[in-house]
């Protein structure tokens, strides 16, 4: 008996030394330790939308205010992923994550966990268990995608011919505002003419919609899932002749109301612009500094703009950028 209770007793000692050690995410503090953060998010240069998101995080969370920050860029979510193992490592306090694409992050959050590293969703959800973040401040994608796509109906067209130009494939962005265009495609309301992704960039997007031009197609509407995008669709249209916005023969539709894209609208070339808001850190930072989450997931309220209705104050309000 005496043999047994001493190796149990080995057995249990051996469990606390290999075990993994937990830590407790820190509060931010005046005068204390400064709280290490690693943040994860798509490169500044992916559009207006991201630069202001950039920006809006270097803002909130910076040295002066007791933050040391480690950030890491990239398109690619094998990458990411590659630096949120990283940022554990390092042993980070806190994770702030946007990822590239939706799938692929349980093993990594698992492990952030098990380290004791808080993770806050920020812009995009991914497909994870709920207990491995501790808050998301999103936006609403699939709410993006069918308030636009109800604006679109409501114009009453006698056809919808669409040219379709998706952003990030597999990314929350490119996927909510897919969904509702999707489904009308396959009710048969809309025809799509041309399906295709251009990443977020206006050159790409430009080269689509030259080839379905030089192709003969016909077709009345562009949707593109950026403001960017959105761009190089136009200067195709320019430079072949061919009138958009109001009154124009095709309708174009962005996202992400950057000031130059509101001005568009109100000047009358494009039709439609989907708000899509970029600042999410004052509430991370809020949650950071009491240690309480006020809810799981927090959505920013956001809005379409119709060419005819927009005004400058609306563009002082809610446009991003100079």
């Amino acid at each position: 008996m005496k043999k047994l209770v001493t190796v149990v007793a080995l057995l249990m000692c051996a469990a606390c030394l290999f075990a993994a050690p937990k830590k407790k995410a820190k509060k931010a503090k005046k005068g204390a330790e400064a709280i290490k953060i690693g943040i994860i998010n798509n490169p500044p240069s992916e559009s207006g939308y991201r630069a202001a998101n950039v920006k809006d995080f270097e803002t909130v969370f910076n040295e002066a205010k007791g933050y040391k920050v480690s950030t890491f860029y990239s398109l690619k979510n094998d990458e990411q992923l590659n630096a949120a193992s990283q940022f554990i490592t390092d042993g980070v306090d806190y994770i702030f994550l946007s990822a590239a694409a939706t799938d692929g992050w349980d093993s990594v959050l698992k492990n952030a966990k098990r380290a004791g590293i808080s993770v806050f969703l920020f812009d995009r959800m991914i497909n994870v268990p709920e207990d491995l973040y501790e808050a998301a401040v999103v936006s609403d994608m699939a709410q993006e995608g069918k308030t636009a796509v109800d604006w679109l109906k409501a114009q009453k067209l006698k056809e919808y011919r669409v040219i379709h130009i998706q952003g990030a494939m597999g990314s929350d962005a490119q996927i909510g505002r897919t969904g509702a265009l999707d489904a009308e495609f396959k009710k048969g309301t809309m025809k799509k003419v041309v399906q295709q992704t251009a990443t977020w960039d206006e050159a790409e997007a430009k080269k689509i919609v030259e080839s379905v031009i030089n192709s003969g197609e016909k077709f009345n509407v562009i949707y593109a899932e950026n403001d960017g995008m959105a761009k190089g669709a136009v200067a195709a249209l320019d430079e072949a002749g061919i009138t958009h916005g109001v009154n124009g023969d095709v309708i174009i539709m962005g996202f992400d109301c950057n000031k130059w894209a509101l001005r568009e609208l109100k000047a009358g070339n494009w039709n439609y612009d989907g708000q899509c808001s970029p600042f999410q850190a004052a509430v991370i930072e809020e949650m950071v500094k009491s240690g309480k989450v006020k809810s799981k997931k927090i959505i920013s309220k956001e809005k379409g703009f119709d060419a005819k209705t927009i005004t400058d104050a609306d563009i002082s309000t809610y446009g991003l950028g100079d």
